[in-house]
């Protein structure tokens, strides 16, 4: 379903003992990385890393790290030409006099070391890196480490991010195994597609490749748990609880549930499943969160400032909710909804959503699938928790925190017809989404995964509790970099 979105440009604000009610006037624009002339180089240096995952389909920690490196590298750049805040790797280092503190000197030292960390993290889109260099100026073979320019600052402070990173446990240059991010643990599955001997762990499945052939997933970053985090005093550090064990009433129970969703799927729910998909091919959920990010910096006209700071905040809330969340998929390695239900459900009839455009039926147990595309039915990884609800928590809670306001106030149309899973049919109608708060959009996205079928209610949850538990340690680790009291965020922990 095409992504659009619907923000405000002006209002009108009725105040009411001590509440507001406010009406909108609303203009659209297309909420999918397109970026707009008044963009300043933060956003569209965004919107090129994106693209490049896009293009390259990488999995979603990888996604998150990558963009953590790229807004590091260039908030590490901004910071020499701020007078308080701190780079990640040099420190103070690299500070400049006040007198060089210009618009023209941030945007090209930034722009110098987000280029030189995307090609680093992309090589294979270099030309469109090349390109954007060149719409902006500046020349993206110098190669200057001179700390008196601004191109020297920021190739100089995207190598120490590079530096560091290179070495942080991802596996990005196959130096710890053979591969990029291949993993190095030695995880094996304990299920194959055809048998699922302990229903308590994930299993594989065969999937259709969409050529007429089936390919077995493979587990994405098994490894992950193993990556440096940002703030993360330890990959384990929120670890939730145990989720359900078979046998037990509320492993039944879960499943019922998630049933129960399939077999009353109306257009709201299969739209809310589809919008936040962020399956392949598109910028996944932590770079759907880059994208509301830009929405927030277009509504409250962010100035370069703003915005080093807000994207090396909220990617790096990012990347440590990869880390957190994938520590306790490894850890669990708990099983998907579609195995538990055909397990449990097995020449059963059930209720259930029967297939593209079959609506609900009665089918059996065994034959039950996820509200999904049949070419990627159930992520390539174990459920227990959400990757969802993990990244969009802590991603709404620095927004939250940044703005100093859990307002949102956006809204997307999602077009009658427009599914990827039933298109031509779903929805039936034009469906509106609208988000009030950050969190509302944040417990949606949560949501989704289970209406789409393809997590159980205690993964979501855990993913939302543990997901704001990291967005607030992040920001107040942020806030130690920026070394001031951001204007409008705090770190109180409410």
């Amino acid at each position: 379903m095409e992504k659009q979105q619907v923000i405000n440009s002006s209002g009108l604000i009725r105040r009411r003992s001590g509440w507001a009610v406010t009406l909108l006037m609303l203009s659209v624009y297309l909420f999918a990385g397109v970026a707009r002339a008044a963009d300043n180089v933060v956003v569209q240096w965004n919107n090129a890393a994106l693209q490049a995952i896009r293009d390259t389909r990488p999995g979603p920690p990888m996604v998150a790290r990558g963009l953590a490196i790229v807004h590091t590298a260039m908030y590490d750049a901004w910071a020499a030409y701020d007078p308080l805040a701190l780079g990640t790797q040099l420190g103070s280092e690299l500070r400049r006099p006040a007198s060089e503190h210009t618009e023209a000197n941030k945007a090209q030292a930034l722009s110098y070391a987000a280029y030189r960390a995307l090609v680093d993290l992309y090589p294979t889109r270099r030309a469109s890196f090349d390109a954007l260099m060149a719409s902006l100026g500046y020349d993206p073979a110098d190669a200057s480490v001179d700390p008196a320019t601004p191109t020297g600052v920021g190739n100089r402070t995207a190598a120490a991010v590079l530096a560091f990173r290179h070495h942080d446990g991802a596996n990005q240059l196959g130096d710890l195994t053979p591969g990029a991010y291949a993993d190095y643990t030695g995880y094996a599955p304990i299920n194959t597609p055809d048998t699922l001997a302990d229903p308590n762990h994930w299993q594989p499945l065969s999937v259709p490749d969409g050529s007429g052939g089936f390919r077995v997933q493979k587990y994405v970053a098994p490894h992950w748990y193993k990556v440096t985090p940002f703030a993360l005093t330890s990959a384990a550090q929120f670890r939730p609880e145990p989720p359900a064990l078979f046998g037990s009433a509320e492993y039944a129970h879960q499943a019922k549930q998630v049933v129960k969703l399939s077999a009353n799927l109306g257009d709201n729910d299969k739209a809310v499943a589809e919008y936040w998909a962020d399956g392949p091919a598109s910028e996944t959920p932590p770079g759907h969160w880059a994208l509301i990010a830009q929405f927030v910096s277009r509504r409250d006209h962010h100035t370069l400032d703003d915005d080093a700071k807000l994207f090396f905040a909220l990617t790096n809330a990012l990347l440590d909710s990869s880390i957190a969340c994938w520590e306790a998929k490894r850890h669990y390695d708990y099983v998907r909804p579609i195995s538990a239900i055909r397990k449990l459900y097995r020449d059963q009839p059930i209720r259930a959503w029967g297939g593209p455009g079959r609506g609900t039926q009665t089918i059996l147990g065994q034959n039950w699938q996820p509200y999904q595309p049949l070419t990627f039915v159930t992520p390539p990884f174990a459920e227990y928790m959400s990757g969802h609800s993990t990244f969009s928590a802590a991603a709404a809670t620095v927004l939250k925190k940044f703005t100093g306001s859990d307002s949102f106030g956006a809204v997307t149309l999602v077009r009658a017809g427009s599914s990827k899973v039933e298109p031509g049919i779903a929805p039936g109608n034009d469906v509106t989404l609208y988000w009030p708060t950050f969190e509302a959009a944040a417990d949606e996205a949560g949501l989704s995964r289970r209406l789409g079928g393809i997590h159980f209610k205690d993964g979501d949850k855990a993913g939302r509790r543990v997901g704001k538990l990291i967005g607030k340690q992040t920001w107040r680790k942020a806030l130690i970099y920026f070394n001031t009291r951001h204007a409008r965020g705090n770190a109180d922990d409410d």
